[in-house]
């Protein structure tokens, strides 16, 4: 639509043509726009439910000897589940994040139910 001569979108006129991988603006939105507020938003949320995840594993896990919680994903997937359908995807971010540890890269309810997830 920048090209078209017909296209009367102000929006466009005010973008750049192309990034480049080098680009700090590289695939991220225009400072200020709303896409970039939902971003900000989304990962705030998302940051509050791994906080979440953390605070019931807390709560419903076993202290082992070397003073880490753990909980089996069974456990976890029947406490957690009435709080959020999401916590596979949760699990996986906390784990990026290096504040859980489980084996495996993902966990399948019934099959997966004795893995044990260790927070850290």
């Amino acid at each position: 639509q920048r090209k078209n001569p017909f296209s009367n979108d102000d929006r466009l006129v005010s973008k750049p043509l192309h990034t480049h991988r080098g680009d700090p603006t590289y695939g991220r939105p225009p400072e200020g726009s709303r896409t970039e507020q939902r971003g900000k938003d989304a990962h705030s949320h998302v940051g509050k439910e791994v906080e979440e995840l953390c605070l019931i594993i807390r709560s419903t896990g076993e202290v082992r000897e070397d003073g880490h919680v753990s909980v089996t994903f069974g456990q976890l997937f029947e406490t957690y589940v009435t709080i959020s359908n999401k916590v596979v995807g949760i699990l996986l971010r906390a784990r990026k994040h290096g504040l859980v540890h489980f084996e495996g890269e993902m966990l399948w309810q019934g099959k997966d139910d004795d893995v044990v997830i260790t927070l850290l």
